[in-house]
């Protein structure tokens, strides 16, 4: 018995170890980066586990309920969920943490909760840290962020943790299995120490029990993307609509989440529709901040006038010779969709995984994608059967696509209300969540 709890005891301090190596070799990059930023090391303090003080202040030990989203695309779909567990469980607090920067000012504007922080390096002594700070009665982890040191810590406090909207991507499943020899004891062991997995779909399901979570903790409740409300057009969304009717600029395009090495063709695609329509207007959003640059200097250079939208006075008008607007904020996407005539949602043309394609499906308008999506192989296929979207496999067929949706706006019309139709049919996973969720703080402590 004692040979059979040292081995995990061992696996821990090795993995431990391996990522501070990892980290301290990596630290140059991050600390040349925050330079960048004009931040250095600022969130540094908090990923070691020192929280503001204040986090803490006024809630009770053992109340609280710790959200966990690490970046923009989990705190989009955190929103919905934290609404309704503010309703279902109105007398605790509920604290977010991000990992990356963009999170979290996303989830600091609109996630609507107690207090935002960043999530601790997963050593044990900044977790440790963290866990005094918050206090919490319940951890729930959006997608699958699996943290071994941070799922040991909550186990030896008995603090439930549920990962909800979970999913494993092809590609992440792969690269398990292929490790499975060397890792697969470790992530059981690690995996064992959640109470319940809420999976997006029975694909997801199957590869968690794969990957050594317990079946009788796993439950397919679907994704919560589904149950997003459209955002409110943001002011300088409301500004470009202004300009784009007053200027009779048609047909708008928007792609967004574009990644790197997608900009060339989206703009040879772009350059098709031009041709037969020279009063077109193409909005690129980059997925990354650190993309911005580079996507108006590639714009820039294949002959484009191009716009930035942190340089865009929403006082004054649109430049009329305007090609190409580059949309280098955070949180204003979604909601431009709404102006879009045709859409491409990117990390589709390259092998990244595609991203949301429900946001342009909010505004009746059919989303365009590449044939990378195997992070949302589910809905794609949902999207393409039922006639909601296209799939294209490369810049020359989007640039296609586009032409002939534009030309025939009955089309267009009647692929927008089935793609609306689609998000609106398969809602109800934020409810289902919630109500598992209530069941284990039921179990672990009461509800208050």
């Amino acid at each position: 018995l004692v040979a059979a709890q040292r081995v995990p005891n061992e696996m821990y301090f090795l993995y431990s170890v391996l990522t501070a190596v990892g980290m301290a070799l990596l630290a140059p990059y991050f600390a040349v980066r925050e330079l960048k930023r004009g931040k250095p090391f600022g969130n540094f303090r908090e990923r070691m586990g020192y929280l503001p003080p204040e986090l803490g202040r006024g809630v009770a030990a053992g109340t609280a309920i710790w959200v966990h989203a690490v970046s923009v695309g989990e705190v989009l779909a955190a929103k919905p969920l934290i609404e309704a567990m503010r309703r279902r469980f109105p007398g605790r607090a509920i604290l977010l943490s991000t990992t990356t920067v963009t999170g979290q000012q996303l989830a600091r504007e609109r996630a609507a909760a107690d207090a935002t922080f960043y999530f601790p390096f997963d050593w044990p002594r900044p977790v440790r840290r963290a866990f005094e700070s918050i206090r919490p009665a319940l951890v729930v982890i959006l997608e699958t962020e699996i943290w071994p040191n941070f799922l040991r810590e909550a186990d030896r406090r008995d603090v439930p943790v549920v990962f909800v909207n979970s999913r494993i991507s092809e590609r992440s499943f792969a690269r398990f299995r292929r490790f499975e020899p060397l890792i697969g004891g470790f992530f059981r062991d690690a995996l064992h120490k959640a109470d319940l997995f809420l999976a997006q779909s029975a694909e997801d399901a199957r590869r968690l029990k794969k990957m050594g979570a317990p079946e009788e903790r796993i439950e397919v409740t679907g994704n919560l993307k589904y149950d997003h409300e459209p955002p409110k057009q943001s002011a300088f969304g409301e500004w470009l609509a202004r300009e784009v009717a007053q200027q009779e600029r048609w047909p708008v395009l928007v792609a967004g989440s574009i990644a790197a090495g997608e900009e060339e063709a989206v703009l040879a695609a772009y350059d098709v529709v031009q041709r037969q329509w020279r009063r077109a207007l193409l909005v690129l959003a980059p997925r990354k901040p650190d993309r911005f640059a580079s996507a108006a200097e590639i714009a820039e250079q294949d002959g484009w006038t191009v716009r930035r939208r942190s340089k865009i006075d929403v006082n004054a008008v649109l430049d009329e010779n305007c090609d190409v607007v580059i949309l280098d904020s955070i949180g204003e996407l979604a909601g431009l969709y709404a102006l879009a005539d045709a859409t491409f949602v990117g990390g589709s043309l390259v092998p990244v995984g595609g991203h949301n394609i429900l946001e342009p499906a909010w505004f009746c308008t059919a989303p365009i994608f590449g044939p990378f999506m195997q992070n949302f192989r589910e809905m794609a296929a949902r999207f393409s059967s039922a006639g909601a979207g296209i799939q294209v496999a490369s810049g020359e067929k989007l640039g296609k696509a586009w032409c002939e949706l534009i030309a025939d706006p009955a089309r267009r019309e009647r692929m927008g209300e089935k793609a609306r139709a689609l998000v609106e049919a398969n809602r109800g996973a934020t409810a289902r969540s919630v109500e598992r969720i209530g069941a284990v703080l039921e179990a672990q402590r009461g509800v208050l």
